[in-house]
């Protein structure tokens, strides 16, 4: 079975039809510019709207910045829609077919979108942890999740840090997919990434001269989050395109 339709076997996890706790990250780009001042007002109107979609949990509305998302300039054209619910099969229907993800794709002149099973989470996103740890850390293909709350007086030197660690990500050949997205432009922050083993995602970032070993030992010495959660999760499978094809056939050339 492809990528784009990775098996989970329901039974592993408990006895009977236990329903798996399913997260989706839809990505979606505007390109004519009525498009993008559409999208930009529903950042507005969409947190009205999402909270009355059957069976949805959890959800965030994020922005990115220029690029790939790792830097301090929003780009316009790139945002964003996270969400959990209570199956897989539940989370393809509603974005399938609720409005607002119709609308949506709709607009954008593409849209992607991931399904994922959380292995680990630790820390809290608005007060809560909203992922549920629902199986192991898989051998194969994984996806990690950082969400931080900056605290103001150290935007500055976080933004400082951020440019190195995405240059060193983009160089590395096991990375099949990176994006930096964020709620409030420079404060609350989520980078988003695809790796083909957990050992590949640990050698990036535990190498001890590295920028992002860096960072981490200057975050928690200047303790410079208000708020932060890591988790990581299972890639269950995703629909649509992103730049004209799925990331996840990436993993298929790594190992």
């Amino acid at each position: 079975m492809g990528l784009r339709k990775l098996s989970l076997k329901v039974d592993s996890l408990a006895s009977g039809s236990r329903a798996i706790h399913t997260v989706s990250l839809s990505f979606y780009r505007f390109q004519p510019w009525q498009a993008r001042l559409w999208v930009l007002g529903q950042m507005g109107a969409a947190r009205l709207i999402l909270p009355r979609v059957p069976d949805i949990g959890f959800w965030k509305l994020c922005g990115s910045g220029t690029g790939e998302g790792f830097t301090p300039v929003p780009n316009t054209a790139v945002w964003a829609i996270l969400a959990t619910w209570p199956d897989e099969a539940t989370a393809r229907t509603r974005i399938a077919d609720a409005p607002v993800f119709r609308r949506w794709r709709a607009r954008a002149t593409e849209s992607w979108t991931v399904f994922l099973q959380t292995t680990s989470a630790r820390g809290a996103w608005s007060g809560r942890n909203p992922f549920p740890p629902q199986a192991d850390t898989p051998a194969g293909p994984l996806a990690a999740l950082t969400r931080a709350t900056v605290k103001p007086r150290i935007a500055l030197k976080f933004w400082k840090r951020v440019p190195s660690i995405s240059k060193v990500i983009g160089a590395d050949p096991n990375v099949a997919f990176k994006i930096g997205i964020g709620e409030v432009p420079w404060m609350q922050q989520v980078t988003f990434s695809i790796w083909p083993s957990a050992a590949a995602m640990a050698e990036f970032a535990r190498r001890p001269d590295g920028p992002h070993a860096q960072a981490i030992d200057a975050v928690r010495e200047g303790h410079w989050f208000r708020e932060e959660l890591y988790a990581r999760f299972r890639i269950l499978g995703d629909a649509g395109s992103w730049h004209g094809a799925s990331p996840l056939d990436r993993l298929k050339g790594l190992t």
